[in-house]
């Protein structure tokens, strides 16, 4: 269980000094976002469905019927989009490759369209002097694959390893930074677990196979990027959160243990060599779908992790609700974003820090962090967005005191480059540094963009 450190007098987070001194030279600022959140057209040159398409296209899994079908047609706009990019300075850009764009079975055939795309945009990139930072799975599993088992069964894992070696050797000559995974806990327990997210299932057996199989494709996936591009750095990216218990109770503390398992530990250990952890493996009362040789694929040794961090956990015991049996508490008088999630700063700061001192991180990249508002374009064609502007400064603010403090940071990439597809959310929460005009795709820079780019400029103020 990790307890974030609260300052005993609320920071002005956007006057807070950032000590960019404590982040090293070649620092990467950058931006992220993902293949179905951006692209559209689901449809054009090849591409099969993925699991977001059927959920997204089921009536009332969607806030306001929306789906990726257009989203910030990145696909046909990509050029303008690496102009944005440049816009902000930045030098790295980490988005997610489209399984079913490349390989729209899954398995087999390769869409030699699909691959072009991405060929294109590595080479845009690079020309724009923007480091790629590609994720092999943001979640848009191929339907087909799906059909047959999805995530629970072991063959999803297997052919997660020959998407990557296809992709790897295409790319690997110019694409040097990996992700196997993204999130993998949104795959497994909100989309199994949970069923709020794609495939849509509420099974706990499932889910923890999914938990399973994810991991041990992330292992073979790392070994096929190395055997096609050696001189890769790879790494996975998960989703983790501070987690405190809502009373000093016995009871709620047990619940926070579940809870920091359940989100962190079962995520983190498996990968570095210490095995599913066994009081989550007890809670689940499910069991694993190992073999042998196993434990030794998923803790392929790593070159960095990746965080993502949007809000801390404040749990209470729940014994009725399903696993861990904690349930969220929200406490009053705390600011939060438009998302409802609570911001505390200091949350990243004690994440990095744990990262470093208990998985012995070599390096780790802030791979998201971000801030949903509703944002709108003003007469004078500006967008005002102050509470997101503060939450980007006071974020970077704690990664440059957990940098100090030891932490090998090595990246910053923000959530996100643009507004687009927010998943079960639909177009209603607007992450972007750039608004997106949804309806004739206009991009318009906020306010929060300007102040990130300054930001760039001060640390790096040659470029």
């Amino acid at each position: 269980m990790i307890r974030a450190e609260r300052p005993a007098v609320e920071r002005n987070a956007v006057t807070e000094r950032i000590d960019f001194a404590a982040l090293p030279d070649d620092f990467v600022w950058g931006v992220a976002t993902s293949a179905y959140q951006i692209e559209g057209a689901v449809d054009e040159d090849g591409r099969a469905p993925s699991i977001w398409d059927t959920f997204s296209r089921t009536p009332g899994r969607i806030a306001g019927g929306d789906t990726g079908e257009v989203a910030c047609d990145h696909y046909h706009r990509w050029r303008e989009d690496i102009g944005l990019m440049g816009q902000l300075g930045v030098g790295g850009y980490r988005f997610s490759l489209s399984w079913p764009r490349i390989v729209p079975r899954g398995d087999g055939r390769v869409n030699a369209a699909g691959l072009d795309f991405y060929d294109r945009l590595v080479d845009g990139l690079l020309a724009a002097g923007i480091a790629p930072s590609a994720t092999l799975y943001h979640w848009d599993l191929p339907q087909a694959l799906q059909d047959r088992g999805g995530w629970p069964v072991r063959e999803t894992a297997e052919r997660l390893a020959g998407y990557a070696s296809v992709v790897a050797g295409r790319l690997g000559d110019r694409v040097r930074h990996w992700a196997t995974l993204n999130e993998p806990l949104c795959s497994a327990w909100i989309g199994h677990l949970e069923g709020l997210m794609a495939p849509g299932v509420t099974d706990r057996t499932a889910a923890v196979r999914a938990s399973y199989h994810l991991l041990l494709g992330h292992g073979l996936a790392v070994q096929a990027i190395r055997a096609e591009a050696p001189d890769s750095e790879v790494g996975i990216v998960n989703n983790l959160s501070t987690v405190e218990p809502a009373t000093g109770s016995e009871a709620d503390a047990a619940a926070a243990r579940r809870m920091d398992g359940h989100t962190n530990r079962w995520w983190l250990d498996p990968v570095h060599g210490r095995g599913f952890p066994a009081d989550m493996r007890e809670v689940y009362g499910v069991d694993l779908p190992e073999r042998a040789g196993d434990p030794e694929v998923i803790a392929q040794p790593l070159d960095w992790l990746g965080l993502n961090y949007y809000f801390p956990a404040v749990v209470a015991a729940d014994p009725a609700g399903p696993p861990p049996y904690a349930r969220p508490v929200r406490r009053p008088h705390v600011p939060r974003t438009g998302m409802g999630w609570e911001i505390d700063a200091g949350g990243i700061e004690a994440l990095l820090l744990r990262l470093t001192r208990e998985y012995a991180a070599p390096r780790i990249y802030v791979t998201e962090n971000g801030a949903a508002y509703p944002d709108v374009v003003r007469p004078d064609g500006t967008v005002r967005d102050p509470e997101r502007t503060a939450y980007l400064h006071g974020h970077l603010a704690a990664c440059a005191r957990a940098a100090r403090q030891g932490a090998p940071l090595a990246g910053y990439y923000a959530w996100s480059l643009m507004d687009n597809f927010e998943w079960a959310y639909g177009y209603g929460k607007r992450f972007g540094l750039f608004h997106v005009d949804y309806a004739t795709q206009a991009r318009t820079l906020k306010d929060s963009g300007r102040h990130y780019a300054g930001l760039i400029r001060r640390h790096r103020p040659t470029r």
